[in-house]
């Protein structure tokens, strides 16, 4: 393929490493939150929590539509962590993007805040031309079809020239529908697709990017 002129990056659990920790930490607020100001039992809180997830796209829509939670009140509170327990400057990250073709935009689900504290606790910043957060869509979260395209329109992308890059493959889909190059970080699972394969390409490390081409 030819160069990529731009880069949809997830965030969390794909530009630093799962094992650090953070995704957990978030996630035990997450219950807290549901515990604390929902009031729903410490015994519910999975299959609640996957309910939504399942109809919903996200814990937040599901908490939004069944119990009218405020959405950025849940926001600031699920990611109100220490990102200095979990997240040191990354020289090596920084390298990577510097090499990489085209523009490099975040793709996320969690807040602007978070992906901006996140991108500056990493040292990377400088190296993406924006993020698309939760809020920019009104809370739709990937992998809402929608938007994709919404996305797509305002950086004036063309799929078959965009690459995305996400640890979950559900939120790939939709990209890979649309034309654009797939890559779905998976670290314990990477492994040679066979012949015809049509899903995202596996990388156990984000400097495989480097190999496309």
């Amino acid at each position: 393929m030819k160069p990529p002129e731009y880069f949809l990056f997830d965030l969390d659990n794909t530009l630093y490493d799962r094992r650090c920790g953070l995704f957990a930490a978030v996630d035990a607020r997450i219950n807290r939150y549901l515990e604390e100001f929902v009031g729903i039992p410490t015994a519910e809180l999975d299959w609640r929590r996957r309910a939504y997830w399942q109809a919903h796209g996200t814990t937040l829509n599901g908490l939004m539509i069944h119990h009218g939670v405020e959405p950025l009140h849940y926001l600031d509170y699920v990611h109100d962590v220490d990102l200095s327990l979990y997240l040191a400057a990354d020289p090596e990250l920084g390298r990577l993007l510097a090499r990489l073709p085209g523009k490099k935009y975040i793709f996320s689900n969690a807040s602007r805040k978070h992906c901006r504290r996140v991108l500056e606790r990493l040292g990377v910043a400088e190296f993406f031309a924006g993020c698309f957060t939760i809020e920019y869509f009104s809370f739709r979260p990937k992998p809402d079809p929608a938007i994709y395209r919404e996305l797509l329109a305002e950086i004036g992308g063309r799929p078959a020239a965009g690459v995305m890059v996400d640890d979950l493959p559900v939120n790939l889909e939709p990209a890979a529908a649309l034309g654009l190059t797939t890559f779905l970080l998976a670290p314990e699972a990477a492994a040679p697709q066979p012949a015809g394969f049509s899903g995202p390409r596996r990388i156990s490390q984000l400097a495989e990017l480097l190999e496309i081409g």
